[in-house]
C-alpha cells in the first residue's frame, strides 16, 4: 500500500518509535474509508491527559484503504484517527490490531470499530453520547444511561475505558461532573483504583488531580464545609501500629498542645517522594515549636510500606484495611493525599487537599 508518512514527534521520540517498530513491538490500525480516494490525509494521535500528540500521518490510496503502525504504549492509552476536525477515538492496550470502516462524509459520526472489546466499548459509548447530543436530553433516559455507564465502569475502575469515560464530554458538559456529589464518587473510585493498581501510570496523578480539583470546586460552589471541615471539629480517634510495632493513639498525640498534621497517603504512590520531602521540610522547620505529623498509609503491601516508612522521623502508621477502612470514611477522605490540621486545642481546624498549600496553612497555627 502506498503511503505518504510524516513523523510529527520530536527527533528523540522518532528514533525511539523507529527502534520499537523494528523490534515488532507495535500496534496496527487499518481500514477502509468509502469515498476517500487517494489523497485523503489522516493523522494518528494519542492522548496526553487532554492534550493530543501527533504520532503519524498517512494518505489513503485509491480505494480508501489506510494503515497505521506505531509503537505499543507502555500503558494502555486513548488514541484517535483524525480527518480534519473529525475524529474516531479508540483505546490501545498493547499489541492490538484494530479495524475502522466508515464513509468519508460521515467520518467520526458513523463508523465501525473492531479488533478489541475495549475499542467496541468506546465506540458504543461515543455512539450513545452522540445520540444525546443530537436532540434535547431526556433526563430520565440520560440518567439511566449514566447509571449503566457507572456500573460497567466500576467493574474495571482501573481500566482504560474508565479513564476515557471520566474525561468524556457531551458538548461542554462532562458526562461525570465533578460538581455533582454522585458523579464525584465515581470519579473518586476511578482515581483511587488507578492510584492503587497503576501508581506509575502517567494517567494516575492526572485522575487524582481531577478528583481533588472537583472536591475543591464543589465546596466553593456550594459555599459550605462538610462537618469535618468546620472551623473547629472534634477529632475521631485512630489507633494504628507504627513502623516499630507500637500502637499510636491519635487523640493522645493531639492532646499535648501540639499542632498535628493528620496525613492520608499511599507510600508507594508516584506522588509520595515529593509529598514526604515537603512534609520533612515542614517537620524540620517546626518540630521545635510543638509540631507533629501523624501519617496514615493506605498501602496494601506492608513490606513495601515499611521500606519507605521506616526512614521517616514522624509518626508513620499503616491501615491494613486500606481505602475501605472506617478511618478513611469517618474523615470523608475521597482521595489521597488528604491532610487535616489539628490545632493546639486538639480539634480539627483545617482540611488541606492541595499539598502545595500546606506550608502557609501550617504556619497559621504555630
Amino acid at each position: 500500500m502506498k503511503k505518504s508518512r510524516n513523523i510529527l514527534l520530536a527527533a528523540a521520540a522518532s528514533l525511539s518509535m523507529l527502534s520499537a517498530c523494528g523490534d515488532g513491538n507495535t500496534f496496527r490500525v487499518d481500514g477502509n474509508i468509502d469515498g476517500a480516494g487517494d489523497s485523503t490525509q489522516l493523522v494518528l494521535e494519542y492522548s496526553s491527559n487532554g492534550t493530543w500528540v501527533a504520532v503519524d500521518s498517512v494518505t489513503t490510496e485509491g480505494k480508501g484503504e489506510f494503515e497505521f503502525r506505531a509503537p505499543a504504549p507502555e500503558y494502555p492509552n486513548i488514541y484517535r484517527v483524525r480527518h480534519g476536525a473529525d475524529a474516531i477515538y479508540f483505546p490501545v492496550d498493547s499489541l492490538d490490531r484494530l479495524q475502522i470502516t466508515t464513509v468519508l462524509s460521515r467520518f467520526g459520526v458513523d463508523y465501525t470499530l473492531s479488533g478489541s472489546d475495549h475499542a467496541v466499548q468506546v465506540m458504543n459509548i461515543d455512539k450513545q453520547a452522540r445520540a444525546f447530543a443530537a436532540s434535547p436530553v431526556d433526563s430520565a433516559k440520560y440518567n439511566a444511561w449514566k447509571h449503566e455507564l457507572a456500573v460497567n465502569l466500576l467493574k474495571e475502575p482501573s481500566g482504560i475505558v474508565a479513564y476515557y469515560v471520566i474525561n468524556k464530554t457531551i458538548g461542554d458538559r462532562p458526562v461525570f461532573d465533578p460538581l455533582d456529589n454522585k458523579d464525584l464518587k465515581v470519579i473518586g473510585a476511578v482515581a483511587n483504583a488507578f492510584n492503587t493498581f497503576r501508581p506509575n501510570d502517567p494517567r494516575t496523578q492526572y485522575l487524582v488531580n481531577v478528583l481533588l480539583d472537583g472536591q475543591r470546586r464543589r465546596r466553593n460552589e456550594e459555599n459550605r464545609h462538610d462537618t469535618i471541615q468546620a472551623t473547629e471539629a472534634k477529632i475521631i480517634n485512630i489507633r494504628l501500629q507504627d513502623v516499630h510495632g507500637k500502637m499510636q493513639d491519635l487523640e493522645q498525640v493531639a492532646s499535648g498542645g501540639k499542632v498535628v498534621l493528620l496525613n492520608y497517603t499511599i507510600m508507594t504512590a508516584e506522588f509520595s517522594p515529593a509529598l514526604n520531602k515537603l512534609l520533612n521540610d515542614l517537620y524540620t522547620q517546626h518540630k521545635a515549636k510543638g509540631f507533629e505529623i501523624y501519617q496514615i498509609a493506605l498501602d496494601g503491601n506492608e513490606a513495601d510500606w515499611l521500606t519507605q516508612a521506616r526512614r521517616l522521623p514522624w509518626i508513620a502508621v499503616r491501615d491494613p484495611q486500606g481505602e475501605r477502612s472506617k478511618n478513611v470514611t469517618s474523615y470523608n477522605v475521597l482521595g489521597v493525599p488528604t491532610t487535616f490540621i489539628i490545632g493546639r486545642n486538639g480539634e480539627i481546624v483545617e482540611r488541606v487537599e492541595d499539598a502545595a498549600l500546606l506550608p502557609d496553612a501550617v504556619a497559621k497555627y504555630l
